[in-house]
């Protein structure tokens, strides 16, 4: 790397001044220039791209060159409170004056930050939708129009406006103020992940059908995806942390409250430093378990989906699913939370009928309109194909934000292919098998019935109605259970078998099975079912061991020389002390990355310390002399 900095033609623009003086990067991503420089013109934007792609740079260069072309103030509309604060603080380690206005501070220091606001001595501003559309803050707004001073509107997470998107949060409906009452004021919307129709939900909901859009890559070339199907999933999951990230940082998503702390609990007697996170805690052990999460190493936070949007933290090298989420922009965004530093980082899932039976009861019972709900059987019926899926899941992924691109050569179907077995003839005797007991008592039953009578099973249950007599008892005996669960789970996410609910005099219900429309054409063999051969395994598949310990350096120092690893682990523990002294996480002062580079070039003078991705004109003031010291230990 070199340690001068480009020649003075390659920082003729104010935003590269902006992006090496004050973030210490050498050159823009991908289209983050072209994304900057149109928003520094006035002009508006939609911004896609992936977790970990560089958004904020988006709007935090254009709102410093706009201020100091004397525009004044960007508005940054973020859901999160921990967010604000982490990128606060960023900021002001980065030298740029940024403020947050949300509950945490008091009538004091509110009162103060809307003075600093009034007297131009803020660059950018977080606040949260809710409180935008009050009376306060929107004459605050009005006053800076007025002015002249209001520059720039930032909306993150903008996919939180759609209906059709996995957080949908009414307050940001009330954003369409926006364009309405400060006409001439440029925004920015940006989010991680949108499909189509997301997509234009977006633009209609915030007016930003002049806007233009700009589209990244969804790729994430270093997080390897695995997906197989649950067995004893808690074993499994065990496994996997201690086979490939023993020591490291990770999510685990549950679906429920409950089984978040079983299984954070599980994962403590296992030995794993693990804390649980979930909507039902109470708001100070909340919020001290993300902050360990945030500032200590090897945290593994077990979590429901409560947690993790805006989290920055660049150095979580795994992110599971026990639990199969609702859509793949959910999976997506949350599988996105690992790897931010572009390091090697994992997605694992495992997935079962109950996941697809449970999702699909959701979306059911819930008193959407049927349009809504045709929308989210197909949101579902898109991430099993993926889970299902026998070809490259990167490929499967990415063709569902419509890119397209080659098999990757780093997933669990690429890395080993599975065998694939035709289903067809399966799923017909259990379909048949549905119509029949039903016909022959008008009685639906539920998957575990079903699967007894095709495979031949004289339960009493069986006997007591009589189903021991239909003729498609035992048709399917020379299938395992296994088999027949994922034909099942498949019929079940396509819609070829209906759900429905039976409610007992006790109050409890259950679930049965049911012909539907789709069944038809299964039944006529005019829909072939072909399954991944795992579904009859009763083994787990197992991953790719990347280590077998937790003593291998950490993932941005596994390069580095002996000497040079020292220097890191230096490097590591006085950043701990600055970022306990500033409270904040301590990838804000440095991330990993930066420490290994500083570590790798052993520099003697502060000379040495410029071209350092991470190390800006602030830092290299506020900490040179202090990572020279350190490093001449």
């Amino acid at each position: 790397m070199s340690s001068t900095r480009p020649s003075p033609a390659l920082c003729e623009s104010p935003a590269h001044t902006v992006l090496q003086d004050v973030f210490g990067y050498e050159q823009f991503r991908g289209p983050q220039q072209a994304i900057v420089e149109h928003v520094i013109g006035g002009g508006d934007a939609l911004v896609l791209m992936p977790t970990g792609g560089g958004k904020s740079l988006c709007y935090q260069v254009p709102a410093i060159v706009r201020q100091q072309q004397g525009r004044g103030v960007t508005i940054v509309i973020s859901p999160l409170i921990a967010l604000m604060h982490d990128q606060v603080g960023a900021l002001h380690e980065a030298g740029v004056e940024a403020a947050f206005l949300n509950s945490t501070l008091s009538y004091d220091e509110a009162q103060d930050v809307e003075l600093r606001l009034q007297t131009g001595a803020i660059t950018l501003l977080y606040a949260a939708p809710e409180r935008l559309n009050t009376p306060r803050f929107l004459g605050l707004l009005d006053d800076l129009y007025q002015q002249g001073v209001l520059s720039l509107f930032a909306i993150d997470e903008a996919h939180c406006v759609s209906q059709w998107g996995h957080d949908f949060r009414p307050e940001y409906r009330a954003l369409t103020v926006l364009h309405q009452r400060y006409a001439g004021v440029p925004r920015i919307a940006l989010t991680a992940t949108a499909d189509d129709l997301t997509r234009a939900d977006i633009i209609e909901r915030l007016q930003l059908e002049d806007a233009r859009l700009f589209i990244s890559s969804f790729d994430r070339p270093n997080i390897r995806y695995h997906i197989e199907e649950k067995k004893d999933v808690t074993t499994q999951l065990l496994r996997f942390i201690e086979r490939e990230h023993a020591g490291e940082a990770g999510v685990v998503y549950c679906q429920s409250r409950k089984r978040v702390e079983e299984l954070a609990a599980t994962l403590c007697d296992a030995g794993l430093t693990a804390l649980p996170y979930h909507a039902g805690l109470d708001t100070k052990v909340r919020q001290h378990n993300q902050d360990r999460f945030l500032r200590e190493e090897g945290i593994v936070m077990v979590a429901t989906i409560a947690f993790g949007m805006g989290i920055d933290k660049p150095d979580v090298r795994f992110v599971a699913h026990v639990d199969m989420p609702k859509n793949i922009e959910g999976y997506y965004q949350e599988t996105g939370r690992a790897g931010r530093d572009g390091l090697n980082a994992d997605a694992w899932m495992a997935y079962g009928l109950n996941d697809v039976v449970n999702q699909r009861r959701m979306i059911d019972e819930s008193p959407a309109g049927e349009e809504f709900k045709q929308a989210l059987r197909g949101k579902l019926d898109a991430l099993l194909a993926l889970a299902e899926a026998t070809d490259c899941r990167r490929v499967r992924l990415l063709a569902y934000f419509g890119e397209r691109s080659t098999p990757c050569g780093n997933c669990d179907n690429c890395i080993s292919p599975p065998a694939v077995w035709d289903g067809t003839d399966a799923a017909r005797k259990l379909l048949s098998t549905i119509y029949r007991v039903h016909a022959a008592s008008g009685l639906t039953f539920g998957t575990g019935h079903i699967m007894d009578i095709v495979r031949g099973k004289d339960t009493e249950k069986v006997q007591q109605f009589g189903h021991d007599k239909l003729s498609t008892f035992g048709v399917g005996r020379d299938y395992s259970e296994a088999q027949l669960r994922g034909v099942l789970r498949q019929l079940l996410a396509t819609g070829a078998v209906g759900l429905h609910k039976v409610m007992l005099e006790s109050g409890h219900s259950f679930d049965t099975l049911s012909l539907t429309e789709g069944s038809r054409p299964v039944l006529k063999g005019e829909m072939p079912v072909q399954l991944r051969e795992s579904t009859a395994s009763t083994t787990p598949k197992r991953t790719r061991t990347r280590k077998s310990t937790g003593s291998a350096p950490p993932a941005a120092a596994a390069n580095l020389g002996p000497d040079a690893q020292a220097r890191f682990i230096n490097l590591k523990s006085w950043r701990a002390e600055v970022a306990r002294e500033h409270n904040l996480p301590a990838y804000v002062i440095f991330h990993d990355a930066t420490l290994a580079a500083i570590a790798e070039r052993n520099p003697a003078t502060l000379d040495d310390l410029q071209g350092i991705s991470g190390m800006g004109a602030k830092k290299l003031d506020a900490y040179g002399a202090e990572v020279l010291r350190v490093c001449a230990q």
